[in-house]
């Protein structure tokens, strides 16, 4: 029995906010004081950092569980199975449903209950319920979905990752620049074909990383103290992850029993593209070697970061010939990884 991805489905939203949408925004330092640079050398400075050219907002009548549902509902047709057969639906995300203009998430019922409803499952035996795991949070979805086929709990399950951060940025905050809106939906089934999940590797640190990510108020100091937003501590989380998603990656690497030389992609969370970069340079590193030409395919520079949807948006768009100069073919060995708030990271050895 192997475990494989059988279906991919994404939603990317319609709205594209360019850098320069920025250029009337009043950046404000975390104690409420103004930026002494103009915003054109702000989003220079951000985009030779982050790669980032643009990102999608969705429309202000969408929600995040109707963007999963949307990427849900493509995702079972590649598969071309029957949703009632599902046995587990998990959908990862952070914050819930935020609507346009609120100040509240909404969590009740869960995402999933809700992706269910709208997919018009009757089997109650489909078991549906979120996941809160940062930005790993698809890929932590995945490794459960194969744990409960391993123990004969399943045999196939709907992974969901979608996230609305368009809805909880604080518009003084420079980072809010950053962040997107997107979902990304895979089915996950037991096979008699080769290949699959052929290793994992999670770890969650907490002991002086927990915060590294955090909800905090505005740094607009007139706004409402008690209306919080997605707020980070950058260059603890940029050196956190250099030092720690590499060997991860390794790790995992080793325990598939598959040598560097082999692994055709690394699709790695799509957060800040000199990080990513780095954390490459760093893996090939731990083996003495140097990252093959387009070995780490790229979307952040149109996409932005949109947390949990990143990287199951990005293998979709890869094996559905939608980003540039790259493709996955049958038998390549491939490699998942992320890191997100918790701080948690994660990584997949996956035969195509």
């Amino acid at each position: 029995m192997n475990i494989r991805i059988t279906g991919s489905g994404s939603y990317i939203p319609t709205k594209v906010v360019t850098n320069k949408d920025f250029s009337e925004h009043v950046f404000l330092n975390d104690d409420g004081t103004p930026f002494s640079l103009p915003n054109e050398v702000i989003t220079e400075k951000f985009h030779d950092i982050t790669g980032i050219l643009e990102r999608r907002y969705v429309t202000d009548d969408l929600l995040t569980s109707d963007i999963g549902t949307i990427a849900a509902k493509k995702a079972i047709a590649d598969a071309n199975i029957d949703p009632e057969t599902l046995d587990y639906l998990i959908f990862a995300h952070n914050f819930g449903n935020v609507k346009h203009a609120a100040i509240q998430t909404d969590i009740l019922p869960s995402l999933a209950t809700r992706v269910k409803f709208n997919l018009r499952i009757k089997n109650p035996k489909c078991v549906a319920y979120d996941m809160l795991f940062g930005c790993p949070g698809w890929i932590e979805g995945v490794i459960q979905a194969q744990a409960f086929i391993k123990a004969g709990m399943a045999k196939r399950c709907l992974v969901i990752g979608a996230e609305t951060l368009s809805r909880v940025v604080d518009l003084h905050d420079r980072d809010s620049m950053i962040y997107s809106d997107g979902a990304g939906a895979t089915i996950i089934e037991a096979t008699g074909e080769a290949g699959g999940i052929l290793a994992h590797e999670t770890a969650t640190f907490t002991y002086d990383e927990a915060y590294y990510l955090y909800f905090g108020k505005s740094f607009n100091k007139e706004h409402d103290p008690d209306v919080r937003y997605i707020k980070m501590h950058g260059r603890k989380i940029y050196e956190f992850a250099l030092s720690q998603v590499p060997k991860a990656m390794a790790s995992c690497l080793d325990k598939s029993g598959f040598d560097i030389s082999e692994v055709k992609k690394v699709l790695i969370h799509q957060a800040n593209e000199k990080m990513d970069e780095a954390i490459i340079q760093r893996f090939y590193k731990i083996y003495k070697q140097t990252p093959p030409e387009g070995i780490m395919p790229m979307s952040i520079h149109e996409l932005g970061n949109s947390s949990v949807a990143t990287v199951p948006t990005l293998y979709d768009l890869i094996v559905k010939g939608k980003i540039a100069n790259q493709s996955i073919a049958k038998g390549d060995v491939i490699l998942f990884a992320s890191v997100g708030s918790g701080m948690n990271i994660n990584a997949i050895v996956y035969r195509v």
